[in-house]
């Protein structure tokens, strides 16, 4: 299954140069995980990849996970549903679905059955009865968490990790927390890895990379950053926005505000802040979610 669709995992990563770098004698290179393939880019193909072989290990024939309204995740399923002719199913957070929602239509469109619950049932979602009802329900389902978070998930992340050339810092967007417990699992002891968190008190978040993570539990050389979350998830403010503008007008690199957008700006404030020592060599992984830039037009936020 998974050879039919060809996904070039080499590295592909953008220096970024500027004045601000020379001066204080930083490399930041931008891993362009949101090339990896137009529709199911980022960490969303890295966390599927492992949980598909899986699926098929276990001679599952369809996928069912859960999302928001507006989730990076969904979108990356129902594509790769299309792709690998997978019967998917989306369990979204409701109560209604708005059928002019980009990220939805998208999604009906590969094919996805959308599964409309309250909030109050999605709260559900990660408790074993809810899971073990659900199984009943769709018998031939392999059912992947929100987020696409969990041990298989880490391996595509800690495979990034182990694919780029040397450096002293990796940074990456943070939410769920998986991205992160994969890097640190593909690191060196050497690496520092940074997880800029993009919602509102996600301290708690640590205790979830160490038990995903045995190198995280055991190991100091990461850290999550918890002041760059913009006012909470899915918040921005007009700066980061229009340094999201800023950054793809003079180096070319799109992003959005909701992930990349933020840990983005936060390592600009970091570097300017004189953060890390002259001489740093930083790789900060673009985790892809472009297609969120739609739904924030949608609603009139940008």
């Amino acid at each position: 299954m998974l050879n039919k669709l060809k996904i070039n995992e080499n590295n592909q990563i953008q220096q970024i140069d500027s004045d601000l770098l020379k001066r204080k004698n930083i490399f930041l290179g931008v891993k362009r995980d949101d090339l990896l393939h137009p529709l199911i880019s980022g960490n969303k193909w890295r966390k599927l990849k492992y949980n598909l072989a899986q699926m098929q290990a276990l001679k599952k024939t369809e996928l069912l996970t859960f999302g928001g309204a507006f989730s990076n995740h969904i979108h990356a399923c129902a594509a790769a549903g299309k792709f690998f002719n997978i019967k998917t199913h989306g369990i979204i957070r409701g109560p209604e679905l708005d059928p002019n929602n980009p990220t939805l239509l998208f999604a009906q469109q590969c094919g996805m059955q959308l599964h409309p619950i309250t909030r109050i049932e999605y709260k559900q979602r990660s408790q074993s009865d809810y899971l073990t009802q659900l199984q009943s329900r769709f018998p031939n389902a392999y059912i992947l968490p929100e987020g696409g978070t969990n041990k298989l998930a880490l391996e595509g992340c800690k495979e990034l990790a182990l694919s780029l050339p040397k450096h002293d810092y990796l940074v990456c967007p943070t939410g769920s927390g998986g991205t992160l417990a994969g890097l640190i699992e593909g690191s060196s002891v050497n690496t520092t890895v940074l997880g800029i968190a993009v919602l509102k008190q996600a301290d708690y978040l640590r205790d979830e990379i160490k038990a995903l993570s045995p190198k995280a539990a055991s190991q100091t050389n990461w850290q999550l950053l918890c002041d760059f979350h913009g006012g909470g998830y899915g918040k921005f403010s007009a700066e980061l926005w229009q340094f999201c503008q800023y950054m793809k007008t003079e180096h070319q690199l799109p992003l959005e505000p909701i992930y990349t957008g933020k840990m983005m700006h936060a390592l600009w404030q970091l570097i300017a802040q004189d953060y890390f020592a002259p001489g740093s060599k930083i790789i900060a992984v673009h985790t892809g979610g472009l297609q969120g830039l739609d739904g924030l037009r949608y609603r009139g936020l940008i």
